[in-house]
């Protein structure tokens, strides 16, 4: 058994073409039926505002699985420590011994979220995107646009978020990361959202942030801050108002995500599944002026396609 570092697993796994192929990989077989994936562990540690979740995903005919243990402890910050946390354990398909620990440290949860933004908008956003708008400030407000520019010349950037300060921060941060990125720091959501091709909410707020009146026509919406059951970005009326709805998986986004606005009815609208839309090879986006959106809740097949490209980058010598 091998254990590898947060530092190793940076210096070989980053936002690239191949790292996302391997998740958008995961996906396909989620969408093909070739995934055993069970419901999310969670517990709740109320007492320290925090949280554990354990995922794990196995792809039919893959040497290997993943387990990952992922920690949110939102207090942290005042500590001096980082919210977000946890390891990955690398298992073999074939004798179930341990292979590898990925102490990443939340790295590759980091990464895997930010590409999975990046896949959906890949399949749902129109091609031509180029502005994306930006709800929230933190590590995923900056990734989720160095993903997304795998997929779409973004060459704009519009950012709300509740502390100013942070989000004068994140452009700064975001302007010297990105030759040439124009970023507007915004006072409003709907002036941050105004002329978006693609708007990202990237916050763990527990009420409502995005509603219908802020969505332009055309916009794809990225909603991935809801991945519990006390969690929500997204008003009713941003679901209501689109022309497709897609989730990860809709059984996690009816716990954990944007589905449970409509908790134990059946929402009035097609609920499609991302796996199944990549499997298909074919986007159900038909027009330039449809609206879409995508909750992204976090999956266990994620995890193992990252862990998998990871542990196999660091046994390569790559």
């Amino acid at each position: 058994m091998k254990l590898y570092n947060r530092t190793q697993i940076q210096d070989v796994v980053q936002l690239d073409h191949d790292a996302l192929e391997a998740v958008e990989a995961g996906f396909r077989a989620l969408g093909e039926g070739q995934v055993v994936q069970p419901p999310i562990l969670s517990m709740a540690i109320e007492e320290s505002n925090g949280e554990v979740d354990v995922k794990t995903a196995h792809i039919r005919g893959n040497d290997r699985f993943a387990i990952k243990v992922s920690p949110g402890f939102f207090d942290n910050p005042s500590l001096g420590l980082p919210s977000l946390n946890g390891l990955m354990i690398v298992f073999s398909a074939r004798t179930g011994l341990v292979e590898a620990v990925l102490f990443d440290e939340g790295y590759l949860t980091d990464i895997r979220t930010a590409l999975a933004g990046a896949i959906a908008a890949k399949h749902l956003s129109r091609q031509d995107s180029c502005r994306a708008t930006v709800i929230g400030a933190g590590v995923q407000a900056e990734l989720q646009i160095a993903a997304l520019k795998l997929v779409r010349d973004i060459d704009t950037v519009d950012v709300w978020a509740r502390d100013t300060d942070r989000a004068n921060a994140y452009a700064e941060r975001m302007r010297a990361r990105f030759d040439g990125l124009t970023v507007n720091v915004h006072g409003e959501i709907d002036s941050a959202c105004r002329e978006a091709d693609v708007i990202i909410t990237t916050t763990p707020s527990k009420s409502p942030l995005l509603d219908a009146a802020h969505l332009p026509v055309g916009v794809h919406v990225t909603a991935m801050g809801s991945d519990s059951p006390e969690k929500r970005e997204l008003d009713a009326s941003v679901m209501t108002r689109a022309d497709v709805f897609v989730a990860d998986t809709r059984a996690q986004s009816e716990t954990n995500g944007e589905l449970k606005a409509w908790a134990g009815k059946a929402p009035p609208f097609e609920v499609h599944e991302l796996g199944h839309v990549i499997a298909s090879g074919q986007s159900p986006r038909t027009g330039q002026d449809q609206i879409t959106v995508c909750d992204l809740t976090g999956t266990g097949v994620q995890d193992t396609a990252i862990a998998g490209f990871a542990l196999s980058r660091l046994t390569s010598g790559h």
